[in-house]
């Protein structure tokens, strides 16, 4: 599954569990699942950090993600679990937000079964494990399940029970109370007297595939979801809905989907983008509210707003109705004609974002939203790349796929790219061609701000694709008047079919939109 679809979905749930819509995800591989209310962040990782099949990595991949979500919703702080003061707190609040989200998503709760027993699975054997650290194990074991894996010695286990008699109590008054995450921490020096542990004792934090001392057999994981479900949910027939629980219908659909939505490339026939060069941001943790200027966004609509409609008056020299202020006027075209506009037209932007855009990024990226809302708001068929230069290699990146609507995840895509490295032109268009030939646009654009690498590459790449019928545009970007010729001038010499200047960036969101009318 790639990675940005698994942040896709991630960040809806997230946002959906949550109710937080500032929430953004970032995957970390091979560390725990991670939230950040004060930073409004969620970190998770891979699925290869889980145990099991793909389809069970994604259920408990995704049940860290709920519980996550639900610290970002009922927690003010989120503790590091290195250390046992942290590592008891966050065990605390794990119980007190699963009872609190549980109320308002009954339906994860066979979820949280399920990931109950196969993270049991890979679960610490006590009797492997010795001195302080033990015992804050065991007592987390005990305190969220009821049970704990291997066997306490000498005065252990009674010091488990009270500790987790004393958890158990502060959760119900905090919950009964609604009182939060300071609350409860006020009381952990007490549980850590209870269980005699130094507060900065320290606590490995390992992977549950790291744990697995054996190969994970089904049938165990089923006797374990089993041996729950008569213990928590006391149904007669435990059997068979630990069997309904073990398969997990109701996920597997959106799993499907998602496994589907991850084969899906600009080209039809290849698995995977790095088969013809394109990237996605792997991580997604830039907020792309920033690049979402309403203002200019309302304006470029309000601009192209007869668009949407399909029809346009204008003044010709025959027409369905005659306009007597022009006609006595002696003006050349008197009538006034209905036209039909046409906007099929398929178009393709490529992004410059070398570092010469640095010091007007911001201001570049909200130019190119309010083009997509534009050009999504007429329902215009489009893709849009970018291209950077990321540790000497040519980064060719996909905002967003012709075959996706344009949404927020394509914008929080171009949040992630940064401006950086120099304009490898030539090269960039090489690496789109497989892209392009599958989607056949009739405008290409390329909106760049500096002179190509190689100008005579650049010329023979331009050409080439003018070749396959493809109207090829090029629009520079400047910072004030005398920039923005001079960089136009510069494209020239380089074989577009049209060039544009704009010394304003929010210009430029109209200067595309009318290339439409052609």
């Amino acid at each position: 599954m790639r990675n940005d679809v698994l942040l896709d979905i991630a960040t809806f749930l997230s946002r959906r569990w949550s109710g937080n819509n500032s929430v953004t995800v970032v995957l970390v591989p091979d560390r725990q699942a991670a939230a950040k209310p004060d930073k409004n962040q969620i970190s998770l990782p891979a699925l290869q950090y889980y145990v099991g099949s793909d389809f069970q990595r994604y259920r408990q991949w995704r049940v860290a993600l709920w519980y996550e979500s639900m610290r970002m919703k009922h927690s003010s702080k989120v503790l590091s679990n290195e250390h046992a003061f942290g590592f008891l707190l966050n065990t605390l609040e794990t119980k007190r937000v699963e009872i609190l989200g549980l109320r308002d998503w009954e339906g994860m709760a066979d979820e949280l079964i399920f990931n109950e027993g196969i993270s049991w699975m890979s679960r610490q054997l006590l009797n492997t494990i010795y001195g302080r650290y033990k015992i804050a194990e065991a007592f987390s074991q005990f305190f969220l399940t009821g049970y704990v894996k291997g066997e306490l010695f000498g005065g252990e286990q009674e010091k488990v029970q009270k500790a987790t008699e004393f958890a158990n109590e502060v959760v119900k008054e905090a919950i009964e109370n609604s009182h939060g995450t300071e609350w409860v921490e006020q009381h952990i020096p007490k549980l850590i007297k209870m269980l005699e542990l130094d507060p900065l004792v320290s606590i490995p934090v390992l992977a549950p595939r790291t744990r697995m001392g054996a190969s994970l057999t089904q049938s165990d994981v089923l006797k374990q979801i089993e041996k729950i479900v008569r213990t928590k949910k006391k149904e007669k027939d435990a059997e068979e809905k630990a069997k309904e629980i073990y398969e997990g219908s109701d996920v597997l659909q959106e799993f499907e989907t998602l496994v589907k939505e991850s084969k899906k490339t600009e080209n039809k026939g290849y698995d995977s983008l790095e088969n013809f060069g394109l990237s996605v941001p792997s991580r997604m943790d830039v907020d792309e509210s920033r690049i979402y200027d309403l203002d200019l966004i309302q304006k470029v609509k309000a601009a192209f707003r007869d668009w949407k409609t399909g029809w346009i008056e204008r003044h010709d020299e025959t027409g369905e109705e005659l306009d007597i202020e022009t006609f006595t006027e002696a003006l050349p075209k008197p009538f006034l004609a209905d036209m039909k506009l046409s906007i099929k037209t398929k178009i393709v932007l490529l992004l410059d974002h070398s570092s010469s855009i640095a010091d007007v990024e911001l201001e570049y990226k909200q130019a190119t939203v309010a083009l997509c809302e534009a050009l999504a708001y007429l329902g215009v068929k489009f893709a849009v790349y970018a291209f950077s230069t990321e540790n000497r290699q040519v980064k060719c990146w996909v905002v967003k796929p012709p075959n996706v609507k344009w949404s927020t995840a394509s914008a929080r895509r171009l949040a992630q790219i940064k401006a950086v490295g120099g304009t490898p032109l030539a090269e960039v268009y090489g690496l789109l061609q497989p892209a392009i030939k599958s989607f056949r646009p009739d405008i290409f654009v390329t909106l760049t701000d500096g002179e190509p690498s190689d100008f005579d590459a650049v010329r023979a790449m331009v050409l080439s694709y003018r070749k396959t019928g493809i109207r090829m545009v090029a629009i520079g970007v400047g910072r004030h008047l005398n920039d923005a010729v001079g960089i136009g001038h510069n494209l020239k010499y380089l074989n577009y079919e049209k060039i544009l200047a704009v010394s304003r960036l929010q210009d430029m969101p109209k200067k595309v939109i009318k290339l439409l009318r052609y």
